[in-house]
């Protein structure tokens, strides 16, 4: 890989993570951390202001915005083709939002790639029919596991009982058929799955727990 599209790699690296690695940076660019180490100075006298902390962590300073990206055609196609992707998707919060962030991507290409990724777009399509469940709350559900804030849900379970309950929101996964809830529930007082198209009725509280360390993956060797 040339210097300058690493230099841009790492800088879209630090762009969407909380903090980075020399070593890590090292291995994935199969260079030298004496390599990174003179990226990042090469970034600081370019003016990104980058941050350290103990342990060779490297973070990007809060308020600090990339400069317009450019795509390739290669990288304008695969956005057009997980937008067919997640246009099959059962809820429409997302299909909503992806949709619009597609939309900037598609206007800010070269003309010629525009209409070479709306001409792939009318010929790509999933194999599978979109179900007929769906639900609309998956963007809330995400804001409110990020954010440590409680919910209150209307929940109608498989076998038609409804209940109101508060629960902490902790994951998302998603089946082949539908997106599931992770979430301590305080009526049960314990963790609970919670499929979101069956969420009738979904609340945002103004109060919120405590920030946890929660893990899907730890979650599924827990209960598989």
């Amino acid at each position: 890989m040339k210097r300058l599209h690493r230099l841009t790699a790492i800088l879209i690296k630090f762009q969407s993570s909380k903090s980075i690695k020399v070593k890590e940076l090292a291995k994935s660019y199969n260079v030298s951390t004496r390599t990174i180490y003179r990226d990042i100075k090469a970034l600081e006298e370019a003016g990104v202001p980058i941050g350290y902390e103990p342990g060779e962590n490297y973070f990007l300073l809060e308020g600090y915005q990339l400069p317009p990206i450019h795509f390739t055609q290669e990288e304008s196609q695969a956005v057009v083709t997980a937008r067919a992707l997640v246009n099959q998707n059962s809820d429409s919060s997302l299909t909503t939002h992806f949709n619009k962030a597609v939309a900037k991507v598609i206007a800010v290409l070269k003309s010629l790639d525009r209409k070479n990724s709306l001409e792939l777009e009318q010929r790509i399509a999933p194999s599978v029919a979109r179900r007929e469940s769906h639900s609309a709350i998956l963007i809330t559900v995400q804001k409110c596991i990020t954010n440590f804030q409680y919910v209150n849900i209307g929940y109608k379970s498989g076998n038609g009982a409804k209940t109101n309950r508060d629960v902490r929101p902790l994951a998302l996964y998603f089946t082949q058929d539908h997106w599931i809830m992770v979430a301590y529930c305080t009526l049960r007082k314990a963790q609970r799955e919670f499929r979101l198209d069956r969420i009738e009725r979904l609340e945002t509280l103004e109060h919120f727990f405590a920030p946890n360390q929660f893990s899907l993956d730890d979650y599924f060797k827990k209960y598989s």
